[in-house]
């Protein structure tokens, strides 16, 4: 986490300071020390402050960075969630790299906090998806978890997702059962999830050996309570909703029965959490 963090890190120094802060340089004095506050102007659910410090003590090692709220904090507007002291040039310069991350994950952990809120009492858990930014995968999916939610596959390689366009070009039930098989006697490790759109399809899944999950795809509350009926008592494989997931849906799906609902929208399309940075008197 920390290197693949460091390197995005860098790269939006580089992009942001380019030659030099001109500023700074030229409207702050060089040896004017300060202090400052990052604050929340709304509640929220904080993360990355972790990488907020990374970036600060990149600028400039000399900056003391204590971090006041860690992550997965619910924080209300006005609470202070970390202090910085040092040289006041650096402290600027740094001011808007840091609050990019900290806006953007924190942002990501606090939609996340709300639907895992609004399934409270059911047995159903809110997953992500690979629908996150390039490059800010594991940050995200860390903020997910600092949110309440849990994470779906990292990526290609840890889950086998078998979707409409694998099962057109698969062939049929006996092929993707000997492809779960020729997978499972490779890779004992990796889940397989089927994607399901019909029930004739959950039941036919359902015969099939060594499938973990089945994703229920744009399904109604009527069809995902038919399709929870029809697994029974088993305990495997997990039935997953997705599809048409919104704040004012994501109750009366958890209560369908199924294990998890995938929200593409926790990291493609959450909001950043409104923060900020005041300096303060000596």
């Amino acid at each position: 986490m920390e290197a693949s963090a460091r390197v995005l890190i860098e790269l939006a120094l580089a992009e942001d300071i380019g030659l030099g802060d001109v500023t700074a340089s030229y409207f702050v004095p060089a040896d004017r020390q300060a202090r400052a506050m990052i604050v929340a102007r709304k509640e929220g659910v904080i993360s990355g402050v972790d990488i907020a410090q990374m970036v600060f003590k990149e600028v400039d090692v000399a900056l003391e960075v204590e971090i006041l709220l860690p992550n997965g904090s619910r924080v209300s507007e006005g609470a202070v969630i970390m202090c910085i002291t040092g040289p006041a040039r650096s402290i600027l310069t740094a001011e808007r790299t840091a609050l990019n991350f900290l806006q953007r994950l924190s942002g990501v952990a606090t939609v996340t906090a709300r639907y895992a809120d609004l399934v409270k009492g059911t047995q159903a858990r809110i997953l992500d998806t690979r629908k996150t930014t390039p490059g800010y995968r594991k940050l995200e999916k860390r903020a997910v978890l600092n949110g309440g939610g849990i994470n779906h596959r990292m990526g290609l390689y840890d889950r086998a997702m078998v979707k409409d366009n694998h099962l057109v070009a698969e062939g049929g039930i006996a092929e993707i059962q000997k492809s779960i098989h020729r997978l499972k006697a490779d890779h004992p490790e990796v889940e397989v999830e089927l994607e399901a759109d019909r029930l004739d399809q959950v039941e036919a899944f359902l015969e099939l050996e060594g499938v973990d999950h089945i994703l229920l795809d744009n399904m109604s509350p009527e069809l995902m309570r038919k399709a929870v009926a029809m697994r029974g008592d088993r305990h495997k494989p997990y039935l997953e909703a997705s599809g048409n997931v919104n704040l004012a849906t994501v109750r009366v799906i958890a209560e369908t029965g199924v294990d998890f609902i995938s929200i593409g929208s926790l990291t493609h399309s959450a909001p950043a959490l409104d923060l900020g940075m005041d300096f303060v008197a000596p």
